[in-house]
């Protein structure tokens, strides 16, 4: 248990502060690059769960703290995690099923966009000169 009035380096702050937004930047980098599908996705949960963690344990003094109230935080924060990759791959089943159910064997249909009149009158015009 942290005695009282310990105090802890500013220092310690201002690298995780400053951490704290080069993860952001690497979130944000996730954007611009265009990552997609689940690349994009698991980049983004691990940045979001990094910078979690750091506000916790520097922050929120969790470091300085006993076991067992850091385990009552972080057990919680990883059974989330466990039910997102469960609740990732339901969703996977899902969408499989669903077009294995609703497939018709046809390929998809296209439908012309038909022209306006105007429109193909400026074709018969072209056409007869």
């Amino acid at each position: 248990m942290a005695e009282e009035g310990q105090e802890h380096p500013i220092s310690t702050y201002l690298w995780v502060w400053l951490l704290l937004f080069v993860l952001s930047a690497f979130s944000y980098a996730v954007d611009y690059i265009g990552f997609q599908g689940f690349t994009r996705w698991s980049l983004v949960l691990l940045f979001m769960f990094l910078k979690a963690y750091f506000i916790c344990a520097v922050f929120m003094h969790m470091v300085w703290e006993r076991m067992a109230l850091v385990l009552g935080l972080f057990i919680p924060t990883f059974a989330i995690v466990v039910f997102i990759g469960i609740m990732g791959f339901e969703s996977d089943y899902t969408q499989l099923s669903r077009k294995v159910f609703f497939d018709t064997g046809k390929p998809p249909t296209v439908y012309a966009v038909p022209h306006a009149k105007t429109h193909s009158k400026d074709h018969s015009e072209e056409e007869a000169h």
